[in-house]
């Protein structure tokens, strides 16, 4: 077994950073409704629950849970870009060795994830997700933007919808 696959767990909830390879590009935020589908699509086949997400123009941050017995979020992934990526036509630049893949050059190729470890990492997690948006001044506070589970965690009375909106709270909320 590889160091890498020894990282992984079956079951496991993990937190994902996943980016555009262009990031002055907005085509996350300008078709959401497209990386939604992409999203469903892709659940319905390899299951697994999104515990919170955010969705800023050029990149995402999202906790996943997998089912007992999977740990393929690799797969995942996959599907999901290449389902995103058949709505646009083929315009943006190709590298040579992408080329030879037959890959898009929509998404960077990787992205970093990190498997949660416990309860107070989860939380961590969640709160650098909802408060992304403001760190990279798309708003002044969380609750103005739309593309965050942000809302849900307020109606599901786990949050204030002021929350977030505290000068100085990013410095809190830094992960690496």
């Amino acid at each position: 077994m590889t160091e890498y696959r020894r990282h992984r767990v079956q079951g496991g909830t993990y937190f994902f950073t996943v980016n555009l390879a262009d990031r002055s590009q907005t085509l996350l935020t300008d078709h959401i409704e497209v990386l939604r589908q992409s999203l469903r699509t892709v659940k319905q086949k390899h299951p697994f629950t999104i515990e919170a997400i955010v969705v800023l123009p050029e990149h995402l941050h999202v906790i996943w849970t997998l089912p007992h017995g999977d740990d393929d979020f690799s797969l995942r992934w996959r599907q999901i870009k290449s389902a995103f990526s058949r709505h646009f036509e083929i315009g943006e630049k190709i590298s040579n060795s992408r080329m030879r893949k037959h890959e898009r050059g929509i998404w960077q190729r990787r992205f970093w994830e990190h498997r949660i470890k416990d309860d107070n990492d989860f939380a961590r997690h969640v709160d650098y997700i909802h408060f992304n948006p403001v760190k990279h001044g798309h708003v002044a506070v969380v609750a103005d933007w739309p593309y965050s589970s942000f809302h849900q965690f307020v109606n599901q009375g786990i949050l204030p919808m002021d929350w977030g909106g505290v000068a100085g709270l990013e410095s809190d909320l830094e992960l690496e």
